[in-house]
């Protein structure tokens, strides 16, 4: 059953009974304020992103040395191996 519309006419009095014209206009601009600095943040975090992804010297690089790799999976094989045979 949907509210008719004298039904949301009574809320909207008592709204503006209760909390007067001056308080609702006043909440409504901070929520504008709000959603304005809302977009504005969005805004300017798009533009620091199409900043970041043009700067190539940004880019890491990281050293791999494969011997010790290797030399870690000998080590761990062996100390399987070994568990296993006692």
């Amino acid at each position: 059953m949907a509210p008719s519309w004298f039904q949301i006419l009574i809320v909207i009095v008592l709204l503006v009974l209760l909390f007067g014209r001056g308080k609702i206009s006043e909440l409504m601009g901070d929520v504008a304020k709000g959603i304005k600095s809302f977009k504005k943040g969005i805004a300017e975090d798009d533009a620091d992103a199409d900043v970041d992804v043009d700067a190539p010297d940004t880019v890491k690089t990281i050293e791999h040395d494969k011997a010790k790799t290797n030399i870690n999976k000998t080590v761990k094989s062996s100390r399987g191996s070994k568990a296993k045979a006692s």
